[in-house]
């Protein structure tokens, strides 16, 4: 297994971005982090990470269009992205699929799962 894979962890929530970025970087992961959604989009481009984390309800673009922008993108689809949000309705689930999100997780999540979660999205990511 890469040890050294890259994650952008996108949230406007510092506490959760530390939280994230700590328990990642236990496991090994490199971490890199956005606060807005333009800046998402930027830092994704620049540094092409293996996983995106992606919060939903963010300031100047929201986690729907990051996504969206990223998976139709040629150079850029392949990236895995999860999307964490307190956003829970079918609605925003279904929004959640047709933008191309990998997977969708529910605030406040368990960590254990979502740890769970980019594991199985980077090795899948390795085998195709």
């Amino acid at each position: 297994m890469n040890m050294a894979a890259k994650i952008l962890v996108v949230d406007d929530e510092l506490d959760i971005v530390t939280a994230l970025s700590i328990r990642l970087k236990a496991l090994g992961y490199e971490v890199i982090t956005a606060a807005d959604g333009m800046a998402a989009l930027e830092v994704a481009r620049k540094q092409n990470p293996d996983l995106i984390l992606l919060d939903i309800m963010l300031p100047k673009l929201d986690g729907f269009r990051v996504c969206r922008m990223l998976k139709f993108d040629e150079k850029y689809r392949h990236i895995p992205i999860i999307m964490i949000t307190a956003k829970v309705t079918d609605a925003d689930k279904k929004m959640g699929e047709e933008v191309g999100a990998d997977v969708y997780i529910i605030k406040p999540f368990n960590p254990e799962e979502l740890i769970g979660k980019v594991k199985q999205l980077l090795e899948k990511k390795k085998e195709s």
